[in-house]
């Protein structure tokens, strides 16, 4: 292979990297001599979620003694109780139906009666969910002899967490370092122009739990939340309209012609979208809500009615009432945590991961910092590289990206090649007949190195794993076309996209 001797020198320091994180996780010298019996922890999070129970459970495995403090009384932060794992419930029922209502016929399956649903079970069904995983976690900190302080934790100087608990009471920890994973909250609608009350406006948690479908929504933001969310309710019989300040759909990070693709999908879904238009405020009135909107390029203000408007503007770091400023702890203007490469802020001995820190807000990326983060405290060397975390929108298709963008590369001046395959020439997509999308791998025009990958087609969330891999280990595209991919499966695509921009040939297009 041309890539073998380069990718061989690379192998040897990955393999390194990995020994030394093994020693770590079976608990080094080091980690076992800075573990303490006094009352004093060696480590306090301050947060439960992704990143905050990941970094508990690391620290405590590599001995040292550690508390995680979290105030909403369940782990798993937002993303477990009320975003990832809630929403991808919703929308893997709410699929299922649409199927059965739509597909199934076609499909050869008869269904006797009326095809419906029942939004209360549906409901229910996502509530399982998330309490059988926020029970885990607690399992595993019980495994992993992690103490759980239930409550508000804020900074009181050098070495102390005072915690509000949430029984009632205060609780004073004293600890050698403090790791912030507080996560991010809902960023409201600039100006507070649009109220949410959770009923009739609502944020991204209110529409987890809505009492009925509405017949007409509007979501202002056409970004990764607004599109899964718009989805589900589109899906179970909702009129929705996408409001977008943007020319183009999916959030930051997407490429161009992925979005593209993306809106025409969903448009024969019947989502409809009004790009380059901006919110101008929202009023209640006594049958839903009247919206405001506006061109970005300026002209007369039209207002659309909707039953349910769906706000979801973005997050903010959340780092209010942390006591950050009794230890010094600097954040940008965007409130976020300032952190060096050891992810440690500007007062010595306090750390911060996750959405608190610049990068995406991520599950996973938190997750990693996590790891790395109490690996460094014990003498590893964290190293993360933020090209290689992969996004994924959990529509349907699913939408996933990692690497470069086209339009990166050529902000950049980097000369590449592009390999696109569509699945409508894949054999498993045939038979399943979900044939849109395609993926498209960009490569280096010397080096044939990958770039980047973008897939948009049934699993592409789980398809994006093997991208990030060959991203991560500085595969090239003739790497990835000489691997054989079991047959008939949707990741052929992806072998064949990299054929194409290895040589320009694909087998099956």
């Amino acid at each position: 292979m041309q890539a073998f001797s380069r990718n061989f020198s690379l192998l040897g320091s990955r393999l390194a990297q990995s020994q030394k994180r093994q020693a770590l996780g079976l608990g080094s010298l080091a980690a076992r001599l800075y573990s303490t019996d006094s009352g004093e922890y060696d480590l306090v999070v301050i947060g439960g979620g992704p990143g905050g129970y990941v970094a508990a459970i690391k620290a405590a495995q590599l001995g040292l003694k550690t508390a995680c403090v979290e105030s909403r009384g369940k782990l798993g932060g937002t993303c477990l109780n009320v975003g990832c794992i809630p929403s991808k419930s919703l929308l893997n029922n709410s699929h299922l139906y649409h199927m059965a209502k739509e597909e199934f016929a076609d499909r050869g399956i008869t269904v006797e009666g009326k095809i419906g649903f029942d939004l209360e079970k549906m409901m229910g069904a996502k509530e399982k969910s998330v309490k059988t995983l926020t029970g885990g976690i607690e399992m595993l900190f019980k495994k992993n002899k992690v103490d759980y302080v239930k409550g508000h934790g804020t900074l009181n100087g050098t070495g102390v967490v005072d915690v509000a608990l949430n029984e009632g009471g205060q609780s004073s920890i004293k600890t050698k370092k403090v790791l912030l994973a507080t996560g991010s909250e809902v960023t409201p609608f600039p100006g507070g122009a649009i109220p949410v009350d959770e009923e009739v406006i609502v944020s991204s948690t209110g529409a987890l739990s809505l009492k009925k479908v509405p017949e007409r929504m509007i979501v202002i933001g056409g970004g990764v939340i607004g599109l899964e969310l718009g989805s589900v309710y589109g899906r179970l019989g909702s009129k929705v309209t996408v409001i977008e300040a943007a020319s183009t759909i999916g959030g930051v990070g997407i490429d161009l012609d992925v979005a593209k693709n993306f809106q025409k999908i969903l448009k024969k879904q019947k989502m409809d979208f009004k790009l380059n238009f901006k919110v101008m405020g929202a009023t209640k009135t006594g049958s839903g809500v009247s919206v405001d909107v506006e061109s970005v390029k300026g002209g007369k203000q039209e207002t659309m009615e909707a039953d349910v408007v769906l706000v979801c503007v973005g997050r903010r770091p959340y780092t209010e009432k942390l006591g950050l400023e009794s230890v010094g702890v600097q954040t940008d203007k965007a409130g976020r945590v300032e952190v060096n490469h050891m992810f440690e802020s500007s007062a010595p001995g306090v750390y911060a991961i996750g959405d608190v820190i610049k990068g995406p807000m991520l599950a996973h990326k938190a997750e990693d910092e996590g790891v790395i983060c109490v690996e460094g405290m014990c003498g590893g060397h964290p190293h993360l590289d933020y090209n290689c975390v992969p996004s994924v929108v959990y529509t349907h298709p699913e939408v996933a990206w990692v690497g470069k963008t086209e339009e990166d590369l050529k902000a950049e001046g980097v000369e590449f090649n592009v390999g696109k395959f569509p699945f409508a020439a894949n054999s498993r997509a045939k038979t399943v007949d979900d044939q849109d999308g395609f993926v498209k791998v960009l490569s280096c025009k010397k080096t044939d190195r990958m770039l980047g990958a973008h897939i948009i087609g049934a699993n592409a969330g789980e398809m994006i794993g093997e991208a990030a891999l060959a991203l991560e280990y500085g595969a090239s595209a003739e790497d990835i076309a000489r691997v054989c991919h079991a047959h008939p499966t949707l990741s052929e695509a992806f072998r064949e996209s990299a054929m194409m921009a290895w040589n320009g040939k694909a087998i099956n297009f």
